[in-house]
């Protein structure tokens, strides 16, 4: 699947324009939009290729190469990024929220905190995988409430998460921000880890990966989220007065 949004995004595509949220072809590709956003209204710039679909019909698997080349003009309040993932929660209800898997590019802009990786920060441009619908990551829900407890103690934190980080699939590492110049962001998603690279020089590299089907996600939008291994948690949205947005000039995907 190649696609440039020249003259007009393929009609596979679904959109989501949503309390100041827009997405306007440029005369170098999409740009995803957000502007006049308030504190009291979730709003998002969203285009991908599985609302509707049930998720075990979402259309991608590992082994597969995407690339993207993107820019982000103007600093984001919010999150915004890339990839695939199982749409788990959505801020406006239109799914039944599951526990998570994903492989992207992602963003997150303070006070949004969601450390899953040892010794990565919860904000900020990373690479990411998680997988927690697995057996073996299944296997420590019952004893979630005691690990969150636990983590408070740093000596116990550093022992227990790495192995429930191992368990999730959890492999995060952060990127240099992007700017107004176009770079080329890909992933390869292989059946047994990941690889990461911007501009053809390698990232990020891990031995963890969802398993899929995930669907694929492009989006800007308005929100923060809390989520720490050592139970603080929080959610809330960004006033955005101007305008924030990421142009994309291509999505490739190769199965």
């Amino acid at each position: 699947m190649k696609e440039t949004f020249r003259p007009r995004p393929q009609s596979h595509w679904r959109r989501t324009q949503t309390g100041g949220g827009r997405l306007i072809v440029m005369p170098e590709g999409l740009r995803v939009l957000v502007a006049g956003a308030t504190n009291r209204r979730y709003a998002n710039a969203q285009i991908d290729d599985y609302t509707g679909l049930p998720r075990d019909r979402f259309p991608w698997r590992a082994p597969l190469r995407m690339t993207v080349v993107a820019r982000v003009g103007t600093p984001i309040l919010g999150t915004a990024g890339f990839g695939f993932w199982n749409a788990p929660i959505s801020p406006i209800g239109r799914v039944l929220p599951v526990l998570p898997a994903a492989i992207w590019f992602f963003y997150a802009s303070p006070p949004a905190d969601m450390p899953l990786a040892c010794s990565v920060p919860g904000s900020g441009w990373k690479v990411a995988t998680i997988d927690a619908t697995t057996r073996r990551a299944l296997a420590w829900a019952p004893t979630a409430p005691f690990v969150l407890l636990a983590n408070r103690l740093p000596a116990v934190y550093d022992r227990l998460w790495h192995r429930v980080q191992r368990a999730l699939a959890i492999s995060e590492a952060l990127i240099p921000p992007p700017d107004d110049t176009f770079r080329a962001y890909t992933l390869e998603w292989l059946t047994g880890g990941a690889r990461f690279l911007i501009d053809g020089q390698v990232v990020h590299e891990t031995d963890c990966a969802p398993r899929g089907p995930l669907g694929f996600v492009a989006w800007v939008d308005n929100q923060w989220l809390i989520a720490t291994p050592r139970g603080r948690f929080g959610w809330g949205l960004h006033a955005v007065p101007g305008a924030q947005w990421m142009e994309i000039a291509q999505v490739q995907i190769e199965g």
